[in-house]
């Protein structure tokens, strides 16, 4: 749950910087960010691919919607690994990051004209398709910069990953990618080999998010080497790439289990090793897109309670509501998914009695819950920091304004140090975009 550089004893620290001194210099709410943590999960995915594929090892692609900013892409420049984005947005901030565009990997299911044209002009490795429609927009952009763009398409293999539904990606009812079963996805591989001003690299899917056990991943690379084999068979020759996603599950609460990359990676190993026996086939290039595996455990959100409440439930019980200065509008998980979280009190040991608790947010929303059921010390009182770890991957990424609440700063840490990375939001924030006649 929590990064390597976090006690968790009587006062919680990270780097040896308290809590109380982190708030007192930051403000909460605040995310704050393991940077040697990151940089230490990222290298770990990257050598457990390299260990387990050798020379057919491809790229590891940071998945910056879990968490991004110019900084965080400074560390993916340093590291050597790529990453992949979806938006034109998540483009520039690669790009402003310095990141190589021979290491971005463009994603997404409704590319814009002008996505396509900055992805194609600033020269990015690859393009992952997602319609019919797409491919003639690549297409016709590539031709208008004389170029031969490498793309790949995005497969649905038809696999009902175990997963919250909001978050499972590659069974037939999604709008994602091009079912093999349809027979979607080799009308896609027939349309693209219409366009010489595309090179056509291989094949690629995502069966989903925070997944647990590799079952689905071997399964779903069976199924595209499949693919793999009925195009050599067509074709004559072999397709030399294959990006086999993300979605590695990650601990959230105490006892919970993370997808390690020594785990996942051999068992990958090995089924596109018998895969690619029975259908005698070359091992393709292998990538892989960790984004939450990487950046999830590596950060905490500090709060600070103000006020709680006990309320007295139909059958007689009691419930205490502790409310904190954020909330959905920093991480929204709880409400879309029903996503679990942990809490500590960061800034005091506690020795009173638990009692059943539920964390809630400032907003005007019954549905405004940070975690649903925790028992927490009944001392709890107006003042304390309480901190929640596991928050860097979908929390600053998918926060809102909603309520006019200012988004919370990103603050890096490490070896003692504390820096701001992406700041506060103010009131002239908020303000700004409003057109003043």
């Amino acid at each position: 749950m929590w990064s390597s550089s976090v006690k968790t004893g009587a006062e919680l620290s990270i780097a040896g910087i308290t809590a109380k001194e982190l708030a007192k210099e930051f403000g909460t709410p605040t995310f704050f960010i393991d940077e040697a943590d990151f940089r230490a999960r990222a290298l770990a995915w990257n050598a457990a691919l390299q260990e387990a594929f050798g020379d057919k090892a491809g790229t590891v692609y940071y998945a910056s919607k879990a968490f991004a900013c110019t900084e965080v892409a400074r560390w993916i420049k340093d590291l050597g690994i790529g990453i992949d984005v979806s938006t034109g947005g998540e483009m520039a901030v690669a790009l402003a990051g310095g990141i190589d565009p021979k290491k971005i990997e463009v994603h997404g299911n409704n590319k814009s004209v002008s996505e396509i044209d900055r992805a194609v002009s600033v020269g990015v490795k690859t393009i992952v398709m997602d319609s019919i429609h797409e491919i003639d927009r690549v297409a016709t952009i590539a031709r208008k910069y004389k170029k031969v763009q490498g793309v790949m398409l995005r497969l649905t293999p038809g696999i009902q990953a175990h997963t919250h539904e909001s978050i499972s990606t590659a069974h037939e009812d999604v709008k994602f990618g091009f079912s093999i079963a349809s027979g979607a996805a080799w009308a896609a591989v027939e349309k693209v080999l219409e366009h010489p001003e595309l090179e056509l690299r291989g094949f690629h899917c995502h069966v989903g998010s925070q997944i647990f056990g590799t079952d689905s991943f071997q399964l779903a690379a069976d199924r595209l080497i499949g693919l793999l084999a009925k195009y050599r068979d067509a074709y004559g020759k072999e397709l030399p790439e294959l990006d086999l996603g993300g979605g590695y599950g990650i601990a959230y609460l105490p006892g919970d289990e993370t997808l390690e990359p020594g785990e996942v990676m051999p068992a990958l190993r090995s089924a596109v090793t018998a895969s690619c026996e029975k259908h005698k086939l070359s091992i393709p290039t292998i990538s892989i897109e960790p984004g939450r595996a990487i950046v999830g455990p590596t950060t905490f959100t500090l709060y600070e309670v103000g006020t709680t409440k006990d309320v007295v439930l139909e059958d007689g019980k009691v419930r205490r509501y502790i409310s904190v200065d954020g909330g959905m509008s920093d991480n929204i998980r709880p409400s879309l998914y029903d996503a679990e979280y942990h809490a500590v009190i960061a800034h005091r040991a506690s020795s009173a009695s638990t009692v059943n608790s539920r964390v809630v947010g400032k907003h005007c929303e019954t549905g405004d819950i940070v975690i649903r059921e925790i028992n927490l010390p009944s001392d709890i009182a107006p003042g304390d920091l309480i901190a929640i770890p596991a928050t860097g991957a979908y929390g600053r990424s998918m926060a809102s304004n909603y309520n006019h609440v200012p988004r919370p700063p990103v603050v890096a840490v490490k070896d003692g140090k504390a820096r701001v990375i992406v700041r506060r939001e103010n009131e002239e924030d908020l303000l700004a975009l409003d057109v003043k006649e």
